[in-house]
C-alpha cells in the first residue's frame, strides 16, 4: 500500500503540472486569439433554420442579445493549440497518439463548419450535417483500425461482467462512441460554460480513472485538457466573451470518446456523460415526434433551451447542469471502481 501511495504521489507530481503549463499557455494564446477575432469579425452567425427546413423561432428569441453583441467564434482553437503544444513537448508517447490526433483532426473538422458559418448568410449557416457525418464516420474508423491494429485492442469491459472479445468488430464500435459522442458534446454547446464545464468534469473523472489504471499517458492527456478548459472557462462563463463553437466542441467530443475507448470504459461514458447524452436524446426525441407524431414534447431542443423556454436563467441552466454532470461523474467513478474497470 505505501508503495502504491509512493508511484500515485510521484506520478502526480510529475503528471500535474501538464494542466498547469497547458492553462497558462492558453490564457498566453487567448489575447492573440482575441485580437485577431475582433480584427476580421469572427461573430457567430445564428441558425435560422431547423433541420427540416423550419425557422428556429424560439431560440432565436431567446438567444437574440447574443448576435446583437457579436461575441467572436472558434475560441476553441486557443485551447486545440494548448493542449497539442503541451502533449507535443511533454507528454507524447503510443497512448497519446490517438486522443491528441482526435482532437486535431475533429478541431479540423469543426473549424471547416465555422468558416463556411462565418461566411453564411443565415439559415442552416455551416457544414450540412449528413457531409460532417460522413467526415467523422471516416476518422472514426481510422481511429478504431488504430486501436485495433496497433494497439492490438480486442475486447471491451462490461461493469460487473467482465471482458467481451469484439475481435475486429471494435473497429466499427470505436467509430460509432467517436461520432455519438463528438456529436453530443457539440449539442450541448449552446449555453454560456455549458460544455467545457461538463467536458472539464468529464476529462477530469477518466485522468482518475486513468491514475488508478496506471495508464499515465491517457491521464496526463487529460490533465492537459482540464487545464486548458479552465482557462477557456475563465472567458467563457456567462456572459460569455468568446465561443469554442465547433472547432472545440468537435475536438473535445472526438477525444473524449478515444479517451473513453483507451481506458475501457466504453459503459461507463455514458454515466460520466450523462448531461450529453439527456441534451442529444432530447434532440432525437423531439426531431421524432415532429415527424411522425406532428407534435413537440419540449419547447426547443436540445433540452437545455426548453429550460430557458419556461424561464429559467442561462447562467442558472448551466450552473444545474454542472452539478448533474459533477454527480454523474462520482457515480461513473464509482461504478469503475466496483465493477472491475480499474484494477
Amino acid at each position: 500500500m505505501h508503495e502504491t501511495l509512493t508511484q500515485i504521489t510521484e506520478v502526480l507530481a510529475a503528471k500535474f503540472p501538464l494542466g498547469i503549463f497547458a492553462f497558462v499557455l492558453a490564457m498566453i494564446l487567448t489575447p492573440i486569439y482575441t485580437y485577431f477575432a475582433y480584427r476580421f469579425k469572427f461573430w457567430k452567425k445564428q441558425k435560422t433554420i431547423t433541420l427540416d427546413g423550419k425557422k428556429l423561432t424560439v431560440m432565436n428569441k431567446l438567444h437574440a442579445h447574443k448576435i446583437a453583441r457579436r461575441i467572436p467564434t472558434m475560441a476553441g482553437s486557443v485551447f486545440v493549440i494548448a493542449i497539442s503544444v503541451v502533449t507535443l513537448i511533454f507528454n507524447f508517447s503510443q497512448l497519446t497518439v490517438l486522443p491528441l490526433t482526435a482532437l486535431v483532426v475533429g478541431a479540423v473538422i469543426g473549424l471547416i463548419d465555422d468558416i463556411l458559418n462565418l461566411r453564411s448568410d443565415g439559415g442552416a449557416a455551416g457544414l450540412r450535417a449528413p457531409i460532417k457525418f460522413i467526415m467523422m464516420i471516416c476518422i472514426g474508423l481510422a481511429f478504431g483500425w488504430f486501436f485495433w491494429g496497433k494497439l492490438e485492442h480486442d475486447y471491451i469491459h462490461i461493469p460487473f461482467i467482465g471482458e467481451w472479445q469484439v475481435g475486429f468488430w471494435i473497429i466499427p464500435l470505436f467509430a460509432f462512441v467517436v461520432v455519438a459522442t463528438g456529436n453530443a458534446v457539440n449539442i450541448a454547446d449552446g449555453l454560456d460554460g455549458l460544455a467545457g464545464g461538463l467536458a472539464a468534469v468529464a476529462f477530469g473523472i477518466f485522468a482518475i480513472i486513468a491514475l488508478l489504471q496506471q495508464n499515465f499517458g491517457v491521464m496526463g492527456f487529460c490533465i492537459t485538457v482540464v487545464g486548458a478548459l479552465l482557462s477557456y472557462l475563465w472567458f467563457n462563463i456567462y456572459p460569455a466573451r468568446f465561443f469554442m463553437t465547433d472547432t472545440g466542441s468537435l475536438a473535445l467530443g472526438t477525444s473524449l470518446g478515444v479517451v473513453a475507448m483507451l481506458t475501457n470504459c466504453l459503459f461507463i461514458l455514458p454515466i460520466i456523460g450523462i448531461v450529453f447524452v439527456i441534451d442529444t436524446g432530447s434532440v432525437i426525441i423531439q426531431a421524432f415526434t415532429k415527424r411522425f407524431l406532428h407534435r413537440k414534447i419540449w419547447l426547443s431542443t436540445p433540452i437545455h433551451h426548453h429550460f430557458e423556454a419556461i424561464g429559467w436563467p442561462e447562467a442558472k441552466v448551466t450552473m444545474r447542469f454542472w452539478l448533474v454532470g459533477i454527480a454523474a461523474g462520482i457515480i461513473g467513478l464509482i461504478v469503475a471502481l466496483m465493477g472491475g474497470n480499474v484494477q
